[in-house]
């Protein structure tokens, strides 16, 4: 059986952000474009840490999602670069 609505969002926020804050640190940024995409990655990771903090599921899990899409979208565009990239 399922945990509850409030427990299922704050399980899926914690696995998200513990995944994205592993994997800003393995990004480098290109250029001052990449710099600021990692700066507002990690403003929304800071972001979801406060919003959790205060109770706020709904805008915790929003903002660990959008941290994750700024570090995908980053990585496609060439803002970031992977540490596999870098090795490459």
């Amino acid at each position: 059986m399922g945990l509850g609505t409030e427990e299922d969002l704050t399980a899926e926020t914690e696995k998200w952000l513990k995944k994205a804050l592993l994997e800003v640190e393995t990004v480098s940024p290109r250029g001052d474009e990449g710099e600021r995409f990692l700066s507002n990655i990690r403003a929304y990771l800071s972001d979801s840490r406060h919003f959790s903090e205060k109770g706020d599921l709904i805008r915790a899990f929003e903002a660990v999602i959008w941290a994750w899409a700024w570090i995908e979208i980053g990585l496609e565009v060439g803002m970031l670069i992977s540490e596999e990239d870098r090795r490459a």
